[in-house]
């Protein structure tokens, strides 16, 4: 079955930072400190009576804008009956929006006698009273705040002919949602329906072979097909981007919201710290890599040279991981890193300093490169997963009260660790061996001990 939504923005254009790599987009990414974004305020269509209830529907769209891959955003609740939602690096809300505010609600429908399009709003027997927004008004806005707004008022749809039910998305199984690319290339999202709209499903569609049948997402029509044999109960909608794939999949796999939402306002928000923030970040990150570079190859030498390599490795990696996840990077979070590249060398020192001590005793360069890892590993163990303890408690602390600048500084930061265990432990001890199997750079200089104390045992040794 075959939906067809709204194309995304088209590369090249203006507001598209699209980069694909496997059919996922790896654009980087920053939080509106840096590059703005878009806020919306959702208040609801009907009175809540319980302050519990607004806080389900806070946390399942937040679940909706992280499944959408949207990072370090905001969702709070304002008011008895509104949510406020800010989203960092977002342009073009038009797909996010329809996630946020969708309420979820999958069904599948017997047209009947209707001729049905694709983006028709329609009711059916579970909501025979759909709402709509319609924009009313949009206006320009000067300062930092906004660039643009656009207010939007709610049209109850009451006429049209009410559409039986066949599959109820009440029952709609989360756990079977899930996404992938079929034999074409086409992003789509897998189902499954339980219990008696399982049952209902397939005994429609084994008796309406050759009748027609619609997809109803939200009251609005996404595809209407030919039933071409009977349903198990489950099935997949095929998408035209990975966008609005990813949308879909965030809206089912999250779970409906418990009262439906109205867009009162959308609007684009500016920087708040801007590029002269960015550049200032960047420089200082250049001057602080270059700084430990060179204090590196002063004081250590030839491991201070693998060092300042490894370093450049462990640089590329995290970055392109920041990437993949992906990661909105805030100034809190690059913070996170720059600290996490101190970890990074600190590893690097202690195996270093062993290094330089091993050789003094007189041990063979071979013997000693291994010795140092293994005497150094218990002290970059302890103090990495301190640091780690302590990155976990400050990112449940941001989870838990909503403070996402301290989440984006938790989450670089353990990233950084991570990765820095990895580069030290392994890429540097690579190197390290591949030093010694070449047989040269034996002379006790290159490791910063041939000054320290004259040509005895440890020059003897490593030349012999």
């Amino acid at each position: 079955m075959w939906i067809n939504l709204a194309p995304r923005a088209t590369p090249g254009d203006k507001n598209d930072r699209r980069e694909l790599w496997l059919g996922r987009d790896v654009h980087s990414r920053m939080g509106l400190d840096l590059r703005g974004g878009t806020q919306v305020l959702l208040q609801a269509s009907e009175p809540i009576s319980n302050a519990a209830v607004l806080q389900q529907a806070r946390k399942t769209i937040e679940q909706r804008v992280n499944g959408l891959g949207v990072t370090e955003a905001s969702v709070q609740t304002s008011g008895e009956n509104r949510i406020i939602v800010e989203l960092p690096d977002v342009t073009d809300p038009t797909v996010a929006l329809q996630a946020i505010r969708s309420t979820g609600e999958l069904d599948f429908v017997d047209p009947g006698s209707e001729t049905l399009n694709t983006g028709q709003l329609v009711r059916t027997s579970d909501n025979p009273n759909p709402r709509v927004n319609v924009p009313t008004a949009s206006a320009g806005i000067t300062g930092t705040a906004a660039l643009s707004q656009t207010t939007q008022t709610t049209t109850v749809i009451t006429t049209g002919a009410i559409l039986p039910v066949i599959a109820d998305g009440a029952l709609l199984d989360t756990s079977s949602v899930n996404v992938g690319f079929d034999t074409t290339g086409s992003p789509y999202v897998s189902f499954a329906f339980t219990g008696a709209a399982r049952q209902s499903l397939q005994a429609f569609t084994a008796n309406s072979v050759g009748k027609p049948m619609a997809i109803i997402l939200d009251n609005r029509v996404q595809s209407v097909a030919t039933i071409q044999a009977a349903l198990p109960g489950e099935g997949q909608i095929t998408t035209n981007s990975v966008a609005d794939r990813d949308a879909i999949f965030a809206v089912l796999k999250y779970g409906s919201l418990p009262v439906s939402f109205d867009v009162q306002s959308s609007r684009t928000i500016n920087a708040t710290l801007g590029e002269e923030s960015v550049d200032a970040s960047t420089l200082a990150g250049i001057i602080g890599l270059v700084a430990v570079a060179i204090f590196m190859l002063v004081y250590y030498r030839l491991p201070g040279l693998v060092a300042d390599i490894t370093l450049l490795i462990y640089t590329a990696l995290t970055f392109a991981l920041y990437r993949f996840i992906p990661i909105t990077l805030t100034l809190a979070g690059i913070a996170g890193f720059v600290l996490s590249v101190g970890l990074a060398v600190d590893a690097n020192v202690l195996i270093f300093s062993r290094l330089k001590d091993e050789l003094r005793r007189g041990l063979p360069l071979p013997t000693a490169v291994e010795r140092s890892f293994i005497e150094a590993w218990p002290s970059i163990r302890d103090s990495n997963a301190s640091t780690l303890i302590t990155s976990l408690i400050l990112y449940w602390f941001g989870s838990s009260f909503g403070v996402s600048i301290i989440k984006g500084f938790a989450l670089t930061l353990a990233l950084g660790i991570m990765v820095s265990l990895f580069t030290a432990v392994v890429v540097t001890r690579t190197f390290l061996r591949l030093i010694v199997a070449s047989g040269r750079f034996r002379n006790p200089w290159f490791y910063a001990v041939g000054d320290t104390q004259p040509k005895t045992t440890a020059q003897t040794v490593m030349e012999s």
